[in-house]
């Protein structure tokens, strides 16, 4: 059973830029104007089709053309009547683009208005483009910087006195406070709001502070610490009274759901049941199907509390229903693992089971779901931080030009006065210079090297894959690709860094011995030891150095093993490095060579030889003269019991 805020969603799309719409929605959808007319008052005309572009922007949800054509239009009419556009033109499209997708232009949009704004004095628009702002880095992931574009909106209101700029900034407040999980400020937010908005009679933004407010004191599952009956069915009632007198049916029905998990939380199962079934009278109608799903899952919890086995499945199956309608995943996932609790209950193991396996389903594609967000997050902020550092180079650019020229202007004095320790300084700066260029080679050509190394990692692990589900066992290829998703995450983690800490190299190994003990069906063992005096957190490493050895002697010497194998990897603190050691009891060495040659395999192992290199290349950077040793190991008869392989490993910081 679950809290339901599900009007999250709406926060950053919608209340970020509510305050800009005012012009009246029933006018046509295409703009036709006469640029020709001979109108006097061309700003006046501008304004208004400004107006209108925010109306379109509110409005629509995909089809962002009008917006396009408000924009045009306005452009043609500063350019035929000379007037330079306004920085509200430039704040609509910045809003454009950020409706669209291209953050790029948005920013640069924003920037625009931004700077027009201020060279205008006006402060009511300054603060607007702070707000956008703060609403792009939210969405782009960099939330200090978004904090502090929210804080400097607030701060230009409270100086002038300017009305619907503070209730729309702590919106943004509210947001990112929440994706800091910073419950204090999160939930003081939420206060002020409450208050900006009253005082601005702010209907539509006070009934969403009184919303997460009364959720937060209901006990949601981030501040369950802070519940308080009372006080959260009155804020509750409150956002449930607004919303009825601005007819915001999804907001009623909102208010009335989490109503009913209050009174349930305080066992009042009467009033909870009462609270969900005059939600659904909302969300039903009006097609809110999440929200319909929610309560349509509690009222089934609710009869299973009281015991009404039948009546709790048929409010259960209504739910799924509901869910299945916009594939919400969550509600989905949660109400299939109560139906699974509730057969066991009754002692029906079967079709708990059953319940229990669509449970994980939906929990894998809710997972799924998730980790997709967090990589399109990820590539956005990517492009985000490679667009700032754009700017920054340019800004460092402009700066250097103006650097040299003076430079230069000194460099002829200097010449006339010391012209000899000028050209003393010169060659010592050229030898410099080249010295930093050959090192930054070094380190690109490393970077290349440790590329490679993802790849090659990927497509053994993707084949090891692919032999797991050829066995045809769905729970196992599951438990499989789990796991396989935790590496992969570590390993990309891992990649963006030239060295990490022994800690998170070590974690990642252990992951991959999982996996492939899972895959040989613990056809070996495995060891990890690491000296007591090494603190692996303070020492780093070059990423993905140690694996590729212990693949080498899972798969060259244990797997051709006829008994269990077993691998070592030992790790201690040497002089100037890390002594790395990996031993097996696989075939060894020479028989490996021959089973390979008796197969006709010419396949190198890849991921040791760009290990030797990337250890040479360290070596080259660092002056160090690190390397690789292999031992073959043999038993009291000089057979072969095995490989040793010691890696000496450079220490960085």
């Amino acid at each position: 059973m679950k809290a339901f805020r599900q009007i999250i969603l709406f926060l950053i799309p919608v209340l970020g830029f509510a305050y800009t719409a005012k012009a009246d929605f029933s006018e046509e959808s295409k703009i036709k104007i006469n640029l020709l007319s001979g109108k006097k008052d061309k700003t006046e005309e501008v304004n208004r089709l400004i107006d209108k572009g925010y109306q379109y922007l509110w409005k629509s949800k995909t089809d962002f053309r009008p917006v396009k054509e408000c924009i045009d239009s306005v452009h043609l009419i500063c350019l035929r009547a000379e007037i330079e556009t306004p920085s509200r033109y430039h704040l609509l499209y910045a809003e454009y683009y950020f409706a669209t997708g291209d953050f790029r232009k948005a920013s640069e949009e924003a920037s625009a208005a931004m700077k027009k704004a201020e060279s205008a004095d006006d402060d009511k628009d300054l603060s607007k483009a702070m707000i956008f702002f703060g609403r792009y880095y939210l969405r782009t992931s960099f939330l200090q910087e978004s904090l502090q574009y929210f804080k400097n909106a607030i701060s230009i209101a409270d100086k002038k006195n300017l009305q619907g700029i503070k209730p729309a900034a702590i919106v943004g407040l509210v947001n990112v406070y929440r994706a800091l999980d910073d419950k204090p400020n999160y939930r003081m937010s939420l206060i002020n709001l409450i208050e900006a908005s009253t005082a601005e009679k702010d209907t539509m933004r006070a009934i969403t502070g009184y919303y997460f407010l009364g959720t937060i004191y209901a006990g949601d599952n981030a501040t369950v610490t802070w519940r308080n009956f009372s006080t959260a069915d009155s804020l509750l009632k409150i956002c449930y009274n607004l919303a009825v007198l601005r007819k915001d049916t999804v907001n009623a029905a909102n208010a009335l759901a989490n109503m009913g998990w209050n009174f349930y939380l305080a066992k009042m199962y009467d009033p909870a049941l009462a609270s969900y079934k005059k939600s659904l009278a909302y969300s039903i109608p009006a097609g809110i199907h999440a929200a319909a799903a929610n309560s349509y899952g509690n009222i089934g919890n609710i009869y299973r509390d009281l015991g009404n086995t039948e009546v709790s499945l048929s409010f259960y199956k209504k739910s799924l229903e509901q869910a299945m309608m916009v594939k919400d995943w969550y509600s989905l996932e949660w109400v299939y693992k109560d139906i699974s609790d509730l057969y066991l209950n009754v002692k029906d193991t079967v079709k708990a089971f059953k319940a229990y396996i669509l449970h994980k389903q939906f929990n894998d594609s809710l997972l799924t779901y998730q980790r997709i967000s967090g990589l399109m997050d990820a590539r956005l902020r990517y492009e985000t931080d490679t667009q700032i550092r754009e700017v920054e180079l340019l800004s460092l650019k402009l700066k250097n030009q103006r650097l040299m020229l003076w430079g230069f202007c000194g460099l002829i004095i200097l010449l006339l006065a010391i012209g000899w320790l000028i050209f003393r300084t010169s060659k010592h700066k050229e030898k410099t210079r080249l010295s930093e260029m050959n090192r930054k080679i070094a380190e690109i050509r490393q970077a290349n090297l440790r590329q490679q190394m993802n790849p090659h990692f990927i497509f053994n692990t993707l084949n090891s894959i692919q032999y797991y589900m050829y066995q045809h066992d769905k729970l196992a290829t599951n438990n499989y690709l789990t796991k396989f998703s935790n590496l992969m995450r570590k390993v990309l983690d891992n990649s963006q860094h030239t060295s990490i800490p022994l800690r998170d190299e070590l974690n990642a190994l252990n992951l991959y011995l999982e996996l492939e003990c899972i895959r040989f069906k613990d056809k070996f063992t495995y060891e990890i030891k690491v000296d007591d005096e090494i603190d692996t957190m303070l020492y780093k490493i070059p990423t993905m150095l140690i694996q590729p050895y212990v693949e080498n002697s899972i798969c060259h010497g244990l797997m051709p093993l006829e008994g269990k194998g077993s691998v070592k990897i030992d790790i201690k603190l040497d002089t100037d490095h890390l002594m790395c050691t990996i031993e097996d009891n696989g075939i060894g060495r020479e028989a490996a060579q021959e089973r390979k040659t008796g197969t006709n395999c010419n396949h190198n192992s890849l991921g040791t030889q760009i290990v030797a290199s990337r250890l040479d290349l360290v070596n080259e950077l660092y002056g160090t003269s690190l390397k690789t040793k292999y031992t073959d190991l043999k038993d009291v008869n000089g057979e072969p019991a095995g490989t040793l392989v010691e890696i000496h490993i450079p220490i960085l910081t």
